[in-house]
């Protein structure tokens, strides 16, 4: 990729230092994502108005045709002309020659298909090369990212690019099981994913709460096991061919034997223990497990994927495999007996057997097994690939043993979170990034932590924090049951110590104070806390302790990475609903799909911010994809007939929940199933707040140069603007009952900006804040980072910081 490694994009306000200082960044201001792998921007413009023509050389097909009228379409709909002679013979005085060398060996597409592409735009007209109708395909994306309307007209800038994916499986897994999705978003979400040149559709069809595919000769599956709402046969063949014309393979899953319990309400015969059972309306993982011991399972079994066969031409089938709960094998006798006579150890063996015996009836059928981390058994052919949703450790444990895998870990899109997080998500298994050997002259501590949460397990473990002769700190975390992982920018101020990383949690963050050999504070995971305790385990001063062993990060030699085929996209359904699928996937999609195909160098945030507020405007005019209307009306709904304004400027400083706060808080209030309504203020809202992240930006900013006025005359703007804001907010809370649980959360967000707006004052007149007022601020500044009706004030994030600088 020709990037100059400090490229850094200009932000409106000048003397900004960028977010992302010495990541690459592209070369140039180009809105493209993902952002191709050579760029050469030259001199003039294509000129794009009612006479623009395309013509096809080369290999012709059907899909060719539909996809130029399409690429014709939606320059009319990025431009507002009317094209009069939009398709061509003549390639001598088209605008845009698309010219494929040669045709696919299938009609539907193959996992390692040629999807490179050249395009190259001179003033007169413009010409796509590619070796295959896919190449054809990502490169007409790219050249609609490129159609600009300025005060010339429109056009397209003279360039030459060349392209191809850095990884062959780009993936977005849909859950329709848990939450129903209508046939007409699906075909929106599949413009998308073309959009943003990924290339796999991995659609979740069953779960416990439905069977959502029509399976003929298992008709109770969908007669009692759907809400009476599932995909028949024939609108699954129409979904498969819309996916294919754009170059997309749709891959089913169907779970077994876990994640069963809609199975268990049609056919209970089928399960490890006995009926009847009723329909699970619970989120979460649960007991029902089909019986291993029963022929009857592998007939079902060698059915269903039969007829699942013969409705998704892909060589591979998803079977799910994960999260299975071993207590009806546990507790069954028959199971216990069948395990004795087929020498099984344990429930882990028993599962790797059934898989095995599933694996032989796909291979029947001709499909290849895809299954998430618990399916990686040795004893598995290595036909098989390992979908990870544990992380980089378990897929590089699968690679090295010879299997294929993909990775989920850190594209779980249904997890409200920062797109920047997104975005540092190395598919690849990397090594320890510190150093974490004690040398002469250096000291040590090492402290144990313990986080309680409101569902699941304490996250628990201990970090160290190694300092060296000129008194610098580096250190490292152990998470209890994962590798050893390195920390970032270690500091301290006012007496409180505070380092990040990414984990399964996104953005992670501990800060903490210290008194004698205890530890208290909070880890922030995403923009929520967890209280955090804990002691000092080892150190230097103390006689008899080491650092502590772990086990380091599971990187992947060079020869074995052309086994990680990519990674997929994952929106699960439990907050999702038919009318805001659009609102979490996208535009951040954008951002995970440059991850899966560009250079792995590019890596500048503020670059990836610039361009993804171009693709959330792009996608919707272009694409059709509906997040920015879905947010809206989320708005309209709660305004009741009310301005949104209101609520469009409270949602500026105000955040729904990120990671999985949002279901555990569900979980405690005991609302955590599928009837739960999904009517929310934070439901409403995108996953992350552009305003709240500029005014961090501004803050960052502000407190390194106080000279910059105009990025303390923006805060203050902003601040008023919120302030301004209250008594409107108000009242609309005031009208509606949805609207009744966010009052606190409006009266923080007042708060926080005249806060703000004193701390600003202080800082700039020179004065130190008195003690009295940091107390005050401190509580206010709290309150507003806790959660209230599943969303947090992200604005006071920033704020404390000017606090810290006001005393």
């Amino acid at each position: 990729m020709k990037i100059k490694p400090l490229a850094l994009l200009t932000l409106s306000l000048s003397g900004f230092a960028s977010l992302g200082a010495f990541a690459a960044a592209p070369n140039t201001d180009l809105n493209l994502m993902p952002y191709p792998q050579e760029v050469v921007l030259n001199q003039g413009v294509l000129k794009v108005d009612a006479n623009f023509s395309i013509a096809l050389t080369g290999f012709q097909s059907p899909r060719l045709q539909a996809t130029a009228q399409r690429l014709a379409e939606r320059i009319e709909l990025q431009t507002g002309l009317f094209l009069k002679q939009p398709m061509t013979r003549d390639s001598k005085t088209a605008s845009l020659i698309i010219n494929v060398k040669e045709g696919p060996a299938s009609t539907y597409p193959q996992v390692k298909e040629d999807e490179s592409y050249s395009l190259i735009v001179k003033n007169q007209q413009a010409m796509i090369t590619a070796n295959s109708p896919y190449g054809a395909i990502h490169a007409i994306e790219t050249l609609l990212q490129l159609v600009t309307n300025d005060n010339q007209g429109a056009s397209i800038p003279a360039l030459t690019i060349k392209d191809e994916p850095r990884f062959k499986w780009r993936g977005v897994l849909l859950d329709t099981a848990r939450h129903w999705v209508e046939i007409d978003t699906i075909k929106r979400q599949l413009d998308g994913i073309a959009s943003a040149k990924l290339n796999v559709f991995h659609w979740h069809l069953t779960d416990d709460q439905a069977w959502r595919v029509e399976v003929k000769s298992y008709p109770k599956l969908t007669d009692v096991a759907s809400d009476g709402k599932f995909y028949s046969q024939e609108e699954i063949k129409e979904v498969v061919a819309y996916a294919t014309n754009l170059g997309i393979r749709v891959i089913p899953e169907i779970d077994v034997p876990g994640h069963a319990s809609a199975i268990a309400v049609a056919y209970p015969e089928l399960m490890s223990a006995p009926g009847p059972y009723q329909e699970e309306i619970n989120w979460g993982v649960h007991k029902p497990l089909l019986d291993p011991s029963n022929a009857d399972v592998y007939t079902f079994v060698d059915k269903v994927v039969a007829e699942m066969a013969a409705l998704f031409p892909d060589e591979y089938l998803h079977i799910g495999g994960d999260e299975v709960d071993p207590t009806q094998w546990n507790e069954s006798k028959k199971i216990k007996q069948y395990m004795e006579k087929n020498s099984l150890a344990d429930d882990k063996a028993l599962h790797a057997f059934f898989n095995q015996k599933v694996e032989t009836i796909l291979a029947k059928h001709d499909r290849k097994m895809i299954g998430w981390d618990e399916v990686y058994h040795p004893d598995l052919p290595k036909s098989i690939v390992i979908q990870s949703w544990q992380g980089q450790d378990a897929l590089g444990d699968a690679v090295k043993d010879g299997f294929q895998g993909i990775l989920s870990t850190g594209f779980y899109v249904d997890q409200p979170m920062d797109t920047s997080f997104h975005y540092r998500n190395e598919i690849l298994p990397q090594p320890l990034t510190v150093d974490d050997q004690l040398h002469k002259g250096e000291t040590f501590e090492t402290w144990s932590f313990d986080m309680p949460r409101k569902r699941g397990s304490n996250v628990q473990g201990s970090f160290t924090l190694i300092t060296d002769v000129k008194g610098v700190q580096r250190g490292f975390i152990d998470f209890k049951g994962k590798a050893r992982r390195g920390v970032q920018d270690i500091q301290l101020e006012k007496g409180v110590t505070s380092f990040w990383l990414d984990t399964w949690m996104g953005h992670t963050s501990p800060r903490f104070e210290t008194q004698g050999n205890k530890l208290t504070g909070y880890t922030r995971a995403g923009n929520g806390q967890y209280v955090m305790t804990g002691e000092k385990i080892a150190s230097s001063a103390q006689k008899g302790t080491a650092i502590p062993d772990n086990r380091k990060p599971n990187s992947v030699p060079s020869e074995q990475a052309d086994r990680i085929l990519g990674g997929e996209i994952t929106l699960w359904a439990e907050n999702i609903k038919d009318d805001l699928v659009d609102l979490r996937l996208w535009p951040r999609s954008y951002a995970i799909a440059e991850r899966l195909w560009s250079d792995v160098s590019l890596t500048d945030e503020t670059s990836m911010y610039k361009r993804l507020d171009a693709m959330d405007n792009w996608s919707t005019v272009s694409v059709g994809l509906q997040q920015q209307w879905q947010e809206h009306k989320g708005f309209l709904r709660l305004s009741n007939g009310q301005d949104v304004r209101p609520l469009q400027v409270l949602a500026q400083a105000v955040e729904q929940a990120q990671y999985y706060h949002r279901h555990h808080e569900k979980s405690a209030a005991g609302n955590y199933h599928k009837f739960e309504p999904l009517n929310r203020f934070a439901d409403a809202l995108p996953v992350e707040s552009n305003q709240a992240r500029r005014l961090k930006l501004l803050v960052d900013t502000w407190t390194e140069d106080k000279s910059n006025t105009e990025a303390k005359v923006e805060m203050q703007t902003m601040f008023k603007l919120w302030v301004d804001n209250t008594p409107a907010a108000l009242k609309l809370v005031d009208a509606n009952y949805l609207l009744t649980e966010i009052k606190p959360v409006v009266e923080s967000t007042d708060k926080i900006a005249k806060l703000g707006l004193e701390l600003i004052d202080y800082i700039e007149s020179g004065k130190t804040y008195p003690a009295a007022k940091v107390k005050q601020a401190k509580q206010i500044i709290f309150a507003a980072q806790q959660f209230q009706d599943e969303l947090v004030v992200r604005a006071a994030y920033p704020v404390e910081k000017l606090l810290n600088a006001a005393y």
